[in-house]
């Protein structure tokens, strides 16, 4: 495997840590160990997240394009679209982010708070779009990258989540190759890695990469997008792209792409009962904060497949943290009283 191969133009601070979360194993009581990657504190651009990784990637791209504008998309409250602003700023570019409205939310605040406050005082232009969620390409974000050229300027288009571009898969392909290092370093091996997955390449990446030594049934995605249909194809054609340009030399076989679908619900980037419960029990034993959308369900999912006897007695769980903390703003009254 190769990706040595690829240009990567620095955003992050370097290898994430891995820490043992001993109360929250304590807490699950399920007779596993718990550590998780932190690739929430990956970097100092705007609390940094998943997104950077596969960045590092697409930035040395867009600067060979000769393009003056990043252009992309999510929700109002995208991790993603937070990301592309502040990776804009870093290397002297424009940027244009059109926020959809994908989750059916109502809290006074949620388009004024947050990711996306932190994108507009980043300087981005961001755009606010009455449509609703779907992880595909949409017209949108089209429209966008016309109003760049019409405006004269020069658009780099990058997909929701970075993920259907055709290096998204790469920063996490790395990410497998770092938890290796690590492992030595800690004279341990992990059992299973845990990862939510909304738009693909995040948990697409780790399965090319943990393939090397044999683990890519072994990364475990907690679908929150809702779609999974859709999303399984849409992960299966980034493993697919990904495992191609790094030379994996096999091809990554249906059962190796694991993605449970059983707590995405009530739809996208709405909380249940149990996502909430997930969210504070983290919070209260480890200060690990997780979000409403992304890593609230994947916690959720994790202490539920636990608690349920999934892995294995003694199993050693990576949950794989990939930031989003400040969606909680956008949630307000939810957790107004913890």
């Amino acid at each position: 495997m190769n990706l040595a191969k690829f240009e990567r133009y620095p955003l992050t601070f370097g290898p994430t840590p891995i820490e043992y979360l001993p109360r929250l194993t304590e807490a699950i009581g399920a007779n596993v160990e718990i550590y998780a990657k932190r690739d929430d504190c990956n970097s100092g651009l705007a609390m940094g997240g998943n997104k950077l990784r596969k960045l590092e990637y697409i930035v040395p791209d867009a600067l060979a394009s000769g393009a003056d504008t990043l252009v992309s998309i999510g929700g109002v409250q995208s991790n993603h679209t937070r990301m592309v602003a502040a990776t804009a700023a870093k290397i002297g570019m424009k940027c244009v982010v059109i926020q959809e409205s994908w989750v059916p939310h109502d809290d006074a605040v949620y388009d004024r708070v947050g990711n996306i406050l932190l994108t507009r005082l980043m300087g981005a232009d961001s755009r606010l779009v009455n449509e609703g969620f779907d992880i595909g390409i949409r017209k949108s974000w089209e429209d966008a990258l016309q109003s760049v050229r019409d405006a004269g300027g020069v658009p780099y288009a990058i997909p929701a989540g970075a993920s259907v571009h055709k290096y998204g898969g790469l920063g996490y392909v790395g990410f497998a190759e770092e938890v290796r290092a690590q492992e030595i370093e800690m004279g341990l091996k992990f059992d299973y890695i845990i990862v939510c997955v909304v738009t693909g390449s995040t948990q697409a990446g780790m399965i090319v990469g943990f393939a090397v030594d044999g683990r890519a049934g072994r990364v475990i995605g907690i679908d929150g997008s809702g779609t999974p249909k859709r999303l399984r194809e849409q992960v299966r054609g980034i493993v697919d792209n990904t495992a191609q340009l790094v030379e994996l030399g096999r091809k990554i076989h249906d059962d190796e792409i694991v993605i449970n679908e059983d707590y995405a619900y009530p739809a996208y980037g709405v909380p249940s009962p149990e996502t909430n419960e997930a969210i504070r029990l983290a919070a209260r034993t480890e200060a690990m904060i997780t979000d409403p959308v992304y890593e609230g369900k994947s916690m959720q999912g994790m202490i539920d497949l636990a608690r349920n006897n999934f892995f294995p007695a003694g199993s050693k769980i990576l949950y794989a943290h990939l930031g989003g903390a400040p969606a909680l703003n956008g949630y307000s009254y939810t957790y107004r009283n913890g």
